[in-house]
């Protein structure tokens, strides 16, 4: 049967932070794609049926195709376009495969397109795809650019780029890639052309696929710490053409694997949550994974950095990490290693003194040593100092702003949980020190942690907060865990205790340890998913029948606070849920923000639970904590 998937915005291209391009609207012709930030980058198809051209997907001058089908799995968004006589199906499908982490690294997009008759005439049909060389370069005023048609395999090759190259130029939120080159590749003609890429197909109206890979080269990916990285798939000197072979050779066989992954995750995430859910898991992959970028580093070692997408720009936030493993636990545990890499790096370096972890090692894509609470401050676009080569004693943050608590408990709980789901233990034993100095700061500063920020930092400082106090506990017991050391177990049960006889078992549990407001205990998951054994069942039972009553027309508020929410807390709490139905009432209501929501910006976490509009935050990786129901 025909669908319309209806998501506030639509993906079409999900590489990485900056090779990551959607359509903000219900259908592929009201208006052009966009990078996830708001900038046009135009990515635009022609229909001509007969000698009749049509618009299929973007702006432009020609009618519009009438859009007849449009779902959106993990992997693959798939449209189907009605004119003259045919039907026209085109697919955008990114290889977000994380069991093959070189095809999870390169920046390219495979797009199919096949035509049928519909009125049983014979017709001439071709498509036109075109590409904005906008993608090239940042902000409205346009560098001087240039392009070349090459061939490749006996293929035409496109692909255009800025005269002058700068690689990692800039750093910052909203903020498009300002170097690389932009490839077009397809079955048919394919050019430079003054504007930008583009490739003329003739199809056959029998359904006979015609084929494109899109394909985009950074160059130089990550400045880490000094060095310039490239993607992980380049470690042995493989080159963005090296990619673009690799997508034609075996194109059928990637479609195949990306159509059996989202055949196993829609089956997973209706078994866990019902329809609703599937919505939610599918939404959340291809942007999880293209907050991300996948590098070797000078160790040729990998490093999975996020950028905190439309939320200040840094990279490799750890409280921006941490509601993200669920995906990476269930489907590649070995990721989250490569998520803690860089912190433990960082914390190793001289100029980190404090006593427990860092909040961040950047602001995107510079790797370049922590900005958050940084004195200095630089503007958007321009570069942090090299913080890295920083001695011992310089007077770098203001201690306000940092999350000690909440850092050191989130590194604790990945690298414990990121062990128990398989990945290599050696992590965490070669950083025992940094450790040992972290789950001290727990034992002494979180059971009752004094005013500072959490994750939710939007929210403000707060004293005595309650999830600070159970992260903490969990931190504490995950150590245990990874050290081989029950004292410390027994610490953390002690402290369980001592916070379940403050905040009660009856449910609706205080936000603050003093017995003021209520909020979301999303910290306790791990309790449940690692088996920790810290608190009983019928805390969780009375804890989350009290969230239902609480329930808005788009979800559940974070706490007392206000009406927003956070979607990866909430899907952490129906985790929580042993009920299939409390589950249910908890995802139902996200789901219909998606399908009703007119802010038209990628799955943004941080949005009001009675208007459905986003507050902030917009294709950020958090968004990976949708599947923490799949943990269970």
């Amino acid at each position: 049967m025909p669908q319309i998937h209806r998501l506030p915005a639509i993906p079409l291209i999900a590489s990485d932070p900056y090779f990551s391009v959607w359509m903000p609207a219900d259908t592929l012709t009201q208006t052009d794609s966009c990078h996830w930030s708001g900038p046009a980058k135009p990515v635009r198809g022609v229909l001509v049926v007969d000698g009749v051209a049509c618009r299929f997907l973007g702006a432009g001058p020609q009618p519009e195709a009438t859009l007849s089908e449009l779902t959106v799995s993990a992997t693959q968004t798939r449209f189907v376009s009605e004119f003259g006589g045919v039907r026209l199906e085109t697919r955008f499908v990114t290889p977000a495969l994380p069991d093959d982490l070189d095809l999870l690294s390169m920046p390219v997009t495979l797009v199919t397109f096949s035509a049928v008759s519909t009125d049983g005439a014979q017709h001439q049909v071709q498509v036109q795809l075109h590409l904005s060389d906008r993608l090239c370069y940042d902000g409205e005023i346009r560098p001087a650019m240039a392009g070349e048609t090459l061939c490749l395999d006996g293929r035409d090759l496109a692909l255009c780029g800025q005269k002058v190259q700068k690689p990692l130029c800039h750093s910052g939120d909203h903020v498009t890639i300002d170097w690389g080159y932009l490839y077009l590749s397809a079955d048919g003609k394919s050019e430079a052309v003054g504007d930008g890429v583009q490739a003329v197909c003739s199809l056959p109206a029998h359904g006979q696929p015609v084929r494109a890979v899109i394909a985009y080269d950074d160059i130089a990916s990550i400045n880490y710490f000094g060095d310039l990285c490239k993607a992980w798939y380049r470690r042995d000197g493989r080159q963005i053409t090296d990619a673009i072979r690799f997508a034609w050779q075996h194109f059928d066989r990637i479609l195949d694997r990306c159509a059996a992954l989202d055949e196993q995750l829609e089956q997973q995430a209706l078994a866990a949550g019902g329809e609703e859910y599937v919505q939610l898991v599918n939404a959340a992959w291809r942007q999880t994974l293209a907050a991300h970028k996948l590098i070797a580093t000078p160790k040729g070692e990998m490093a999975y950095l996020s950028k905190e997408n439309d939320s200040n720009g840094c990279i490799g936030t750890v409280d921006v990490s941490y509601p993200s493993i669920p995906l990476f636990l269930r489907f590649c545990p070995e990721l989250v290693n490569a998520l803690c890499r860089p912190v433990l790096e960082f914390a190793s370096m001289p100029v980190w003194t404090d006593d427990f972890a860092p909040h961040d090692v950047g602001r995107y894509p510079l790797a370049t040593g922590q900005v958050y609470a940084a004195l200095k401050h630089v503007g958007p676009g321009e570069c942090y100092p090299p913080y890295y080569l920083y001695p011992a004693g310089s007077q770098v943050y203001d201690p306000r702003y940092q999350m000690p608590v909440e850092e050191c408990g989130n590194m604790l709980i990945m690298l414990q949980a990121a062990r128990a789901f398989g990945a290599n233990a050696a992590l965490a034993d070669q950083y025992r020190p940094l450790l040992d100095k972290w789950v001290r700061y727990l034992t002494q500063y979180g059971e009752d942690p004094g005013e500072q920020l959490c994750t939710d930092d939007f929210a403000g400082h707060l004293a005595h907060n309650v999830n600070l106090a159970a992260k903490a506990v969990v931190g504490v017991a995950c150590y245990a865990r990874l050290t081989d050391q029950p004292e410390y177990m027994d610490k953390a049960r002690t402290m369980a205790a001592r916070l379940l006889e403050k905040m009660g078992d009856k449910g609706n549990t205080p936000l603050t340890l003093d017995g003021q407001g209520w909020s979301m205990k999303y910290n306790l998951l791990w309790d449940k998913v690692l088996d920790l054994g810290l608190l009983p069942r019928e805390f969780y039972d009375a804890e989350l029948a009290s969230y239902l009553p609480r329930i808005n027309r788009y979800g559940l508020p974070l706490d007392s606070r206000a009406d927003y929410t956070k979607s990866d807390w909430i899907c952490w709490v129906a985790a929580m849920a042993d009920d299939p139905a409390t589950r249910t009432a908890l995802l139902a209501p996200v789901a219909r923000m998606l399908r009703e929501s007119d802010s038209r910006v990628p799955f943004s976490d941080w949005y009001d639970t009675k208007t459905g509009r986003y507050m902030a935050f917009i294709a950020r990786s958090v968004q990976g904590g949708v599947l923490a129901l799949l943990l269970r």
